[in-house]
């Protein structure tokens, strides 16, 4: 029965993991494609012959480098300094004892409840009055701060034993030595893991870049592929369009590649608290 059970789990897994990965295989699949092969019928899943027409019309079609550079600038950027934020604020909501402390981190975690929909209003006429409109740090500024990341690094801090942090105050290191060379080097899996889901949901992001700007100086990505779409109404070349997705998604797989250590990591230093 043991023996059944595991072997259905892992049966669940990989169909799991076969639903997850065919899309993406299917949009690598069709960058590569011409429009006669991506609408064939059989479908074709490996393209035969495979063609560079797709990659070549986007770069030729759109300042897509300008739109790539864009995003990346926008995502390490709001990215450092959330995680830079969320951990001083992370390390005072754990270690600080002030008056008040329990009422400001309850409305921290009642910011997570609500939808980022409902503040995109707001946001926009902020940042109209400030005159941030069609500007990068009006794309920077609403992500920087977030209680998720707030709630993360204090939960880590709190599991961080404070024997440490004691010894070095006795030795005559102040709050801002102990925070920077001990609470922060043994909190890495925490910040990377911050910083990876705040990456990935700054680079991804769609509406709000679509509604702060105007001109292509500032315009990221995933706006860009979107305005790409659009301009062929008519008739879509799904080829172009696929190869456009595909410039979005390799940072991504990239940034969680690289950080996936320290992503697991802190699963599994999660696990295993008391």
């Amino acid at each position: 029965m043991k023996k059944f059970i595991k072997i259905t789990g892992y049966l669940l897994i990989i169909i799991g993991a076969i639903s997850m990965l065919a899309p993406f295989i299917w949009m690598i699949s069709v960058s590569f494609m011409t429009d006669f092969q991506i609408f064939s019928v059989p479908v074709k899943i490996i393209p035969n012959p495979l063609i560079l027409d797709n990659y070549i019309n986007v770069f030729s079609k759109l300042p897509i480098t300008r739109f790539f550079l864009n995003s990346l600038f926008v995502a390490v950027t709001t990215t450092v300094f959330q995680v830079i934020f969320s951990s001083l604020a992370g390390y005072a909501f754990a270690r600080i004892n002030f008056k008040g402390k329990d009422l400001l981190f309850f409305i921290f975690i009642v910011t997570m409840m609500i939808p980022p929909q409902v503040n995109i209003i707001p946001l926009f006429f902020l940042m109209r009055e400030l005159h941030l409109i069609d500007t990068f740090p009006a794309l920077i500024l609403p992500g920087i701060f977030g209680g998720m990341g707030v709630f993360l690094m204090r939960q880590w801090f709190k599991s961080v034993s404070t024997e440490i942090e004691d010894a070095a105050r006795i030795d005559g290191c102040n709050l801002f030595e102990i925070f920077f060379k001990i609470a922060l080097p043994v909190s890495m899996p925490a910040i990377v893991t911050l910083g990876l889901f705040t990456f990935v949901t700054t680079w991804n992001s769609f509406m709000w870049p679509l509604i702060v700007t105007n001109s292509l100086r500032v315009t990221t990505l995933p706006v860009a592929i979107a305005q790409f779409k659009g301009s062929f109404r008519e008739l879509i070349q799904w080829g172009d369009l696929m190869a456009c997705s595909v410039v979005l998604s390799v940072p991504v797989i990239i940034i969680f590649l690289a950080g996936q250590k320290y992503f697991i990591n802190d699963i599994l230093a999660g696990s295993l608290k008391e």
